[in-house]
C-alpha cells in the first residue's frame, strides 16, 4: 500500500516521537537499528522529512532528530512522501479513471480508499506512543 520509503518514514517518525516524548533526541543510526532500516536510505528519508517540516534536528553532541508536534497525522506523512495517489488514484493504476470514466473496481476501491484516508487522517504519530511503550505494538520484526 505504501512505498518502502513511506513505510520507513512512518516507522521512523513513530520511533522518534516515542523518544521525543521521553525528552530524547536520536541519531539516524539508532533510528535505523530500532526500526530495522538501512542507514544510508534512512538518512535521506530523515533529511527529506526535516526539509518538509515533519521532523526537527539539532546538531552537536546532544543533537539528533526529534518531533516537536505529536499531532502530525499519518496522512500528512503519506502525502509528504508518496503524494496523494493513495487517496485519489485508481485501484488498477489507470490514469483516466473517474466517476464518468470508471475502471471495473472504481466504486469498491473508492470506498476502501476513503476508509484508509479517514483512518490515516485521524491517526497521529503521538497516538501510538503508549502502545509502543507498553510493547503492544512494535516497529520492527521480532
Amino acid at each position: 500500500m505504501f512505498s518502502k520509503t513511506c513505510e520507513y518514514a512512518i516507522r521512523a517518525l513513530l520511533y522518534i516521537a516515542q523518544q521525543s516524548d521521553a525528552g530524547h533526541k536520536v541519531g539516524f543510526r539508532q533510528i535505523a537499528q530500532a526500526i530495522d532500516a538501512p542507514e544510508p536510505f534512512l538518512a535521506k528519508i530523515l533529511q527529506d522529512l526535516t526539509r518538509k517540516g515533519l521532523l526537527q534536528s539539532a546538531k552537536g553532541p546532544n543533537g539528533g532528530f526529534f518531533v516537536a508536534a505529536m499531532d502530525i497525522s499519518l496522512a500528512d506523512v503519506v502525502r509528504a512522501i508518496d503524494g496523494d495517489k493513495l487517496f485519489s488514484g485508481c485501484g488498477l493504476g489507470l490514469p483516466n479513471c473517474s466517476e464518468t470514466n470508471p475502471c471495473p473496481i472504481h466504486q469498491q476501491f473508492k470506498s476502501v480508499r476513503t476508509q484508509i484516508q479517514k483512518m490515516l487522517q485521524s491517526s497521529t504519530i503521538g497516538d501510538f506512543n503508549d502502545l509502543i511503550a507498553q510493547g503492544l505494538v512494535r516497529l520492527k520484526s521480532a
